[in-house]
Formats: structure tokens, C-alpha cells, sequence
């Protein structure tokens, strides 16, 4: 036991160095992660560490999604929403329908139901590398938030396919209405689950007597809670988690005190973080058992349907992702669309950003060994080599070229009316403008005569948030009103989000700014306790 928590302490201080040398050299550090796990595995030619596809699935995926699903913007969410369920559903199932056709026919061995598994294994693209190199590179906001999107949904629709198609190859028997039914089904049920949870948590984050720490806690079991619930009854964990992610994400200023708020969004970042690197190194760490598990197949033939497989795939998305730009410019005929000409580039990045990670391995390591029957199951050895190249291939090719395609490109942001730091300065003005009214309006006569909301109007007038304010006189009346005027804010705030064209990034700072300036306030009249 001793020696297994020493490696696995040892793996994050290397994951650390690693990433700094990722920030040093400008490279996405998932990459440099994964080439230094597989050059490991190579020098070593054993595992650090063993990948257990259950741990995959149950420690790292829920908490993983529930954070992405808290960071991710429902505006743009909800503005791309079309875009982003194309790409997360329909073209994950014409994904795994070619590779279907494509091994069964070129693949010896395979039959269309082993094609279909491999299919819904390698079809749903990891966004963290592709955000990570999109967000160095300063790509389009649009861009990065489809890629977002698509990331909180993909990894469901591949993992329904992957379940029937398991299904189909243990039984020989597929029904094509009663898997749609079922896939409906599934989608349905997994997002109410995922809700009625979060619901759930809302109330007791609300209505019981918790402090910080305790929310903290809560949020950490959250997306357990809602991942293992929906699976209980055989339906999608992974839209559990989003939807109930996102939920309670857009209503967390309703249930979260500044506090929570404010050291809930540390915690998970850096648990995120640390989840992010311990997996995508593990990929790497893989290789020895992979190619140990290949047997009796052939290395170099096997290392060719890999390489055959992964150059498919990545012709096919761009087709894809084109295909959806044509697809988009007929159809704004008749409905109307976010964008009625995406053009060729955005779609071309979106194409090339298709790297596969850690879901689709887990995917392939969890194919059982047998069939129902007993007998071992046809081509998993296969099916789990060739995941793991397409892994490699996709990382490395068009992780490494992304940049580049991308400074090429010269892609404009069509979204960027306006810069970051002008939408602050207009936030800033219109959030001291609407403060000025709000005082003179509520407290004319305490703004008369106390010092310190005398100078909380001062500041109001030059569009600053209050760095010093002053307390000592009449403070029991200031502290009341400002903390009636910092909750007035944020919901201003939120108000705003919805009809301006602001960033939500921006307002959410400023969201991050009051939830400090209220800290601070509590902290100066020792009102806060744990």
C-alpha cells in the first residue's frame, strides 16, 4: 500500500514538471503528458501504473464533466446549441456508422457489429486538448465554444452506441427501432435524472445550515451522486452529470454564499487540473499492456489498421464539419441560424481538432473478456490497440498542427465587436451608474451624513469597485446597504448577461469581483465564521 501511494505521489510532482515544461515550450500540456507517458512505457517496457477502466469511468469522467459543465457559458451554449448537438450526436453516429462499414470491410474478422463498437469507441473527440491549443492561440470565442459544447455531450451519444453495439455482438441481434427508443430514452431519462439530483443539492445547499466548507464537500459528491443514479437505472451518466451541472451552475448565486463561491471555484480548478494530468499520462503508461494483450495478432499489421483507422477518422470529421457549413448555409433559408455563413475556415479548424483521449481508451479496456456464452470475445485485443493508436495519432498530429493551422488561417473573430477591456469598462460604467441611482434613490438622507457611503459614491462615480471603505462612522447602516447594493449588482449582472453583448468570461469576473468585495466587507466586521 505504501508503495503504490509513493507512485502515485511521485506521478504528480512529475505530472507538475512536465506541464511546466509544456508552458515553457508552448505546447498544449495534454500532449507533452501523453508523449512522455508512452516514452516511459517505452524505455520502462512495463506500467507505473495499471488504467482500470472502472476508475476511468467512476472517478474521473463524472467530476471531470461537472466542472466543464460549470465553466461552460449557457449563453453560448444555448446560442450554438444546434451546432453543438450536430456534432455531438449526428455526427458521432455517421462517425461510428462509417467505421463500421470501413473495418467490416477492410478489417479481417470484423463484422459490422465489432465495427459499430470500434465506431462508438473512437468517435467522440477529447476537448481539452483542442480548447487548451485554441485558447493559446486565441481562436474565435465561437470556435472554442462549440468545441466546449461538444465535449459535454459527445461522450453520451458514443457511449449509448458503444452499449448497444455490445449488445449486437453478444446477442447477433439488433433492432433498429427498438435501439432509437432506447437512445431516446436513455438521452431523456439521463438529463431528468441529472436534474431532479441537482435539484436535490440546491435545496440543501439553500435550506440547511451549512458553511463553506460543507458546500464544498456537497459539490465535490455532487457529480458522483447524479453519475451513479442514472447508471443505477441503466441510463446516461454522463448527461446526468451535464445536466445537472449545468443547472446548478446557472443557478448558484441563488444557493452559494461569496464564500462558497469563491473557494468552491479554487478547489475545483486545481482537482480538475490534477484529474486532467493523471489521466492523460496514464494513456501513455498504457502501451505495455496493450501491446501484451495483442497476443497472437500481428504487431506491425496491427500498428497498420491503427494508422488505417486513424486517418479515416480525421479526413472524415473535416468532411463532417464542412459537410454541417453547407448544411447550415441551406437550412438558414428556412429557420433561423446563429450564423447563416460559417464559411470554410471555422469549420476546418473544427474538423482538424478532433483528438481523441482518455473516454474512448477507458471505452476500449472495458470490453469484457467473454461473451455471455463463455466464449472469448472476437477482436478485443484488436479494437483496444487500434483505440489506443488512433489516440496516439490524433494527439500528436493534429494536437502539434493545430497551431499552426490555425496562425494560417488567419481567422477573424466575427463575435469580437468590442475588446475584453472595453466591455469591462462598459460593465464598470453601467454598474456605477445604476449604483449612483440606486443609493440616491433608497438612502438619500444616510448618504447625507455617513462617511462611508459617502465615499462608496465617490467611488461609484469614477467606475471603481471600493478598495478601502470607510466604516468607522454610522458602519452597522453602511454595511447593510452595501451589502443590499452588492446583491442589487449581481443581479444586474445577470440581467445584463442576458441583453448585452458582453463575454460571459467578463461578467463573470465582475461576478467574482462583488463576491470579493463581500468577503472583504464581512471580513472587516468580523461577520464571517466557519
Amino acid at each position: 500500500m505504501l508503495e503504490i501511494f509513493a507512485q502515485y505521489i511521485l506521478l504528480v510532482v512529475i505530472i507538475l514538471m512536465l506541464v511546466m515544461l509544456a508552458q515553457k515550450i508552448r505546447i498544449a500540456y495534454p500532449i507533452v503528458l501523453v508523449i512522455s507517458g508512452l516514452a516511459w512505457s517505452l524505455y520502462s517496457g512495463e506500467p507505473l501504473l495499471d488504467l482500470e477502466p472502472e476508475l476511468i469511468f467512476i472517478l474521473f469522467l463524472p467530476p471531470l464533466l461537472y466542472e466543464a459543465a460549470w465553466k461552460t457559458s449557457w449563453k453560448e451554449f444555448w446560442r450554438w446549441r444546434r451546432v453543438i448537438s450536430s456534432f455531438a450526436f449526428l455526427i458521432v453516429l455517421v462517425t461510428s456508422f462509417v467505421i463500421a462499414l470501413v473495418s467490416s470491410y477492410l478489417l479481417p474478422g470484423f463484422t459490422l457489429a465489432l465495427g459499430f463498437l470500434l465506431g462508438g469507441i473512437i468517435s467522440p473527440p477529447d476537448a481539452i486538448s483542442a480548447t487548451t491549443i485554441m485558447r493559446n492561440v486565441r481562436a474565435p470565442k465561437r470556435i472554442v465554444a462549440i468545441a466546449e459544447g461538444e465535449s459535454l455531450l459527445n461522450d453520451a451519444s458514443s457511449l449509448i452506441v458503444f452499449r448497444f453495439a455490445l449488445i449486437a455482438v453478444d446477442t447477433g441481434r439488433f433492432v433498429f427501432h427498438e435501439a432509437a427508443l432506447s437512445f431516446v430514452l436513455v438521452v431523456v431519462m439521463g438529463s431528468l435524472i441529472g436534474i431532479v439530483v441537482g435539484l436535490i443539492y440546491f435545496a440543501m445547499h439553500k435550506w440547511l445550515p451549512t458553511t463553506s466548507t460543507m458546500d464544498i464537500i456537497l459539490s465535490l459528491t455532487a457529480p458522483y451522486v447524479m453519475y451513479i443514479a442514472a447508471e443505477w437505472f441503466h441510463f446516461s451518466g454522463v448527461l446526468s452529470v451535464v445536466s445537472g451541472g449545468l443547472f446548478l451552475s446557472e443557478k448558484s448565486h441563488l444557493f452559494l454564499n461569496p464564500r462558497s463561491r469563491l473557494w468552491g471555484s479554487n478547489v475545483w480548478t486545481t482537482f480538475g487540473f490534477l484529474l486532467i494530468g493523471i489521466v492523460f499520462i496514464l494513456i501513455g503508461l498504457e502501451l505495455p499492456v496493450i501491446i501484451e494483450q495483442l497476443g497472437a495478432v500481428n504487431l506491425v499489421q496491427a500498428i497498420y489498421y491503427g494508422l488505417l483507422i486513424s486517418g479515416v477518422l480525421m479526413v472524415l470529421r473535416v468532411l463532417c464539419a464542412l459537410g454541417a457549413s453547407v448544411f447550415t448555409v441551406f437550412i438558414s433559408r428556412y429557420i433561423t441560424t446563429a450564423d447563416s455563413r460559417p464559411g470554410w475556415r471555422g469549420p476546418l479548424v473544427l474538423g482538424w481538432s478532433g483528438m481523441r483521449g482518455v473516454v474512448s481508451l477507458a471505452a476500449a479496456l472495458s470490453i469484457p473478456l467473454t461473451l455471455s456464452d463463455g466464449t472469448a470475445f472476437p477482436q478485443r485485443n484488436l479494437i483496444i490497440f487500434i483505440t489506443f493508436t488512433v489516440i496516439l495519432v490524433t494527439l500528436i498530429v493534429q494536437g502539434l498542427t493545430l497551431p499552426w493551422l490555425i496562425r494560417w488561417l488567419r481567422l477573424e473573430d466575427p463575435d469580437a465587436k468590442t475588446t475584453p477591456l472595453e466591455q469591462d469598462k462598459l460593465i464598470r460604467k453601467h454598474l456605477g451608474e445604476r449604483s449612483l441611482t440606486y443609493l440616491e434613490k433608497e438612502y438619500p438622507a444616510l448618504l447625507e451624513n455617513n462617511k462611508g457611503l459617502q465615499k462608496l459614491k465617490d467611488n461609484y462615480e469614477i467606475a471603481q469597485y471600493v478598495t478601502d471603505p470607510i466604516s468607522e462612522t454610522d458602519h452597522q447602516d453602511y454595511r447593510r446597504i452595501y451589502l443590499h447594493l452588492l446583491a442589487q449588482q449581481r443581479r444586474w449582472l445577470k440581467e445584463w448577461n442576458k441583453t448585452l453583448d458582453i463575454d460571459e468570461d467578463v461578467i463573470r469576473r465582475h461576478q467574482d469581483m462583488l463576491d470579493l468585495e463581500e468577503e472583504k466587507l464581512l471580513l472587516k466586521f468580523n461577520e464571517v465564521s466557519e
